[in-house]
């Protein structure tokens, strides 16, 4: 009988010169988890809100994430959620945050990992990436800190500001006149696109909408349209070429997200640029779009991701095939990492996370200024604090 003992390879010590396993730089002292449920000044519908599927949005719950390593050093990085998940991405996080102490801050990739595997048993998606993304993000602001440079430098940026476009002037719950008066003061700020959402149950009043903003804007910007998933494949075609004539920077979510199909065939049939992406929740679902070439417009969103680690890898494939890049809400973060992204991108205004951070972001000439600042260039107000309705500290 073979003795299987004897043709094993007897295990070597280590090389000189060589460490036993990954070099340590520095340590995780302390994990601060907190959640936060920011209000809105008023309640806010889309077409999700108008076809009955949900509620208005009244509030945002964010995962915040701060840590301090042995060397003195920290970082601050958050996830968010809307209308429900912010009590499930907090207790997740709470669940696997502990694996990190002691661990090398530097070391993002295999702490991903780690934590990944940490909550295996509920998948590689939705509540538990973006629990990861908040922890995720914080080593991010952290090791650029360490650096001294702000995270698109860190990441290599290719621009120091980024083409910006606002959203929260446009949603449906607003009437045209509302609209009218919210992009005028975008542009006096300086942003340079309008998005207003469309995706109602007459598809007609959509289009009387677009015309009187089309009017309205005459010609001062480019105009982006947001169905948030409301229609299907017939009728997001027959809209996408009545609006062809009025040269769309993009048309956003026109069908269900998962949908990669249907958005090919769009992409195909339509000269209007096609964008989705932010309700995905992780890289491997955004491969599904790049891979069926789906998207001229590609829009993933960190937080919901899992983070920057997930994100870079979007933006990798994402590349390959030329696609632009147009990141979803959260500009605090996406503005370093659309300016480290080749092909020339866009970053999405929201001034309602302004009473979060001390800090306020600079726009000039229709584009947003990416920050000197070390790391994402973000702390945390008083507001932010009184928000706050729990937290929970690892390691000290």
């Amino acid at each position: 009988m073979l003795d299987i003992s004897q043709r094993l390879i007897p295990a070597q010590p280590p090389k000189a010169g060589f460490a036993a396993g990954p070099a340590t730089q520095d340590a995780i002292k302390t994990i601060k988890l907190s959640l936060a449920y920011l209000p809105l000044a008023r309640p806010i519908s889309d077409a999700k809100v108008l076809t009955g599927r949900q509620k208005p949005l009244t509030e945002v719950a964010f995962l915040f994430c701060e840590i301090e390593t042995e060397s003195g050093h920290s970082g601050l990085g958050f996830s968010y959620s809307k209308r429900a998940g912010g009590r499930a991405l907090y207790a997740h996080a709470c669940e696997i945050a502990d694996n990190l102490l002691g661990e090398d801050p530097n070391d993002i990739a295999r702490l991903w990992d780690k934590l990944c595997w940490a909550g295996a048993s509920v998948g590689r998606s939705g509540v538990a990436t973006q629990a990861i993304a908040a922890i995720d993000i914080c080593l991010w602001d952290l090791k650029a800190k360490r650096a001294g440079l702000p995270l698109a430098k860190l990441l290599g940026a290719y621009r120091d500001g980024v083409a910006c476009y606002n959203t929260s002037g446009g949603f449906l719950s607003s009437s045209i006149d509302e609209i009218k008066a919210a992009i005028d003061k975008s542009l006096d700020a300086g942003i340079g696109g309008i998005k207003i959402k469309v995706g109602q149950p007459d598809p007609m009043e959509d289009l009387r909408r677009i015309d009187a903003v089309t009017q309205h804007l005459n010609g001062r910007a480019p105009l982006m349209v947001d169905a948030n998933q409301q229609w299907d494949r017939v009728t997001a075609l027959r809209f996408g070429r009545l609006v062809e004539p009025l040269n769309l920077e993009w048309i956003e979510e026109p069908l269900d997200a998962y949908d990669a199909e249907g958005h090919a065939l769009l992409a195909r049939e339509l000269a209007t640029p096609i964008a989705t992406g932010e309700m995905l929740a992780s890289s491997d679902e955004h491969m599904a779009l790049i891979r069926a070439d789906a998207v001229d417009f590609i829009q993933p969103d960190a937080p919901r991701v899992g983070g920057i680690t997930q994100f870079l890898k979007i933006c990798a494939q994402a590349e390959v095939k030329r696609m632009r890049l147009a990141p979803h809400f959260a500009m605090e973060i996406h503005l370093h990492l659309a300016a480290a992204y080749p092909h020339e991108p866009w970053v999405e205004h929201f001034d309602w996370l302004a009473p979060l951070f001390n800090e306020e972001l600079e726009i000039r000439d229709g584009r947003m200024i990416v920050p000197a600042r070390p790391g994402l260039g973000c702390s945390l107000t008083g507001k932010a604090r009184d928000w706050t309705v729990e937290t929970t500290t690892f390691g000290g």
